[in-house]
């Protein structure tokens, strides 16, 4: 796994553990579904860490999801650069290969 800095790497894996309902936020959070993603290891393995991201592919519970963690990239997905977006989810993983073996995806 590639690493930046002392947050590690840019596009992480985790799996969505359930919704964020906000009944008063701001404007761009307007219409768009947001997660609570625990975050995953190499190997599909619970970190214990978790992350509020924006919906961006109709990701539902309990799948392995593909996130952007970086407030730049995340703004460009969303398309407002000016949103207080730091984590997206952008894909949705079937199958994980590492050291040449699948690795299981429960």
């Amino acid at each position: 796994m590639r690493h930046r800095g002392p947050r590690g790497a840019a596009v992480r894996i985790g799996r969505v553990a359930g919704t964020v309902v906000s009944t008063i936020n701001v404007p761009i959070y307007e219409n768009r579904r947001l997660l609570m993603v625990d975050l995953l290891d190499e190997r599909g393995r619970d970190t214990g860490g978790y992350l509020i991201c924006v919906d961006a592919v109709g990701a539902g519970y309990q799948e392995t999801v593909l996130i952007l963690d970086e407030g730049n990239g995340a703004r460009q997905v969303v398309g407002d650069p000016n949103a207080p977006i730091r984590a997206v989810v952008v894909g949705i993983v079937d199958q994980l290969f590492v050291d040449g073996e699948v690795q299981p995806i429960d």
